[in-house]
């Protein structure tokens, strides 16, 4: 398995030893980046299933190398993602999926929303169901909207939302769904990064059938 850092992808391309079966477009949170614990992990473990795995920087984090994003640049994010699923298609035909933590698993949601043909299916860990403290402010107004399959990865201790609430967002959902429980983790999902990525590509697998 080989790892390069390409400049114009803006993120570390992850190849696997053997013809790629798919590729996996995976970006970060508010907070972080492409080389985030969580991250590299999962890349580590779709790149040994076959997967050609790029861990991508959003836009916001090529313009900053720190702190979160400001003012309207979720669009230029979703844009971003949008034309880095195409170049990775080119380098890797075939199924693509995206994936993201957080900001960057709502980002990817919500442009599959806008454009089901982005990709094949969604991979969100910790998905940031409201903002902690404030269960009235959902994050769910484009789930109808979506048409392909999608897995999350969610602690039982994340402020962000709850199981149960998890739970009852994901029936706004017209396609096959699915959610994978790390208990006792909250929205870093814990430090056990490779077991969750493990946990993570099984489901995924059993999910998307790919």
């Amino acid at each position: 398995m080989g790892v390069e850092f390409i400049a114009g992808l803006h993120g570390h391309l992850h190849r696997p030893d053997a013809e790629s079966r798919g590729a996996l477009l995976l970006t970060h949170g508010a907070g972080s980046n492409c080389n985030a614990p969580l991250l590299v992990a999962v890349a580590g473990v779709f790149a040994e299933a076959g997967y050609t795995v790029l861990r991508y920087d959003l836009p916001f984090r090529q313009l900053r190398v720190q702190g979160p994003p400001r003012g309207a640049i979720a669009a230029q994010d979703r844009e971003g993602l949008r034309k880095t699923a195409g170049e990775l298609r080119r380098i890797a035909p075939g199924r693509l999926f995206i994936s993201g933590h957080s900001y960057g698993g709502r980002q990817a949601s919500m442009l599959a929303a806008e454009e089901p043909s982005v990709c094949d299916g969604l991979l969100l860990f910790s998905y940031p169901l409201h903002p902690p403290g404030k269960a009235e402010q959902l994050r769910t107004a484009h789930f109808p909207n979506l048409r392909i399959p999608v897995l999350f990865i969610h602690g039982t201790r994340d402020p962000f939302g709850s199981i149960e609430e998890m739970q009852e967002a994901q029936r706004l959902i017209q396609a096959p769904v699915a959610m994978e429980i790390v208990d006792g983790a909250g929205h870093d999902l814990g430090r056990g990064s490779s077991g969750v990525a493990q946990r993570a590509q099984a489901a995924f697998r059993t999910l998307t059938g790919h």
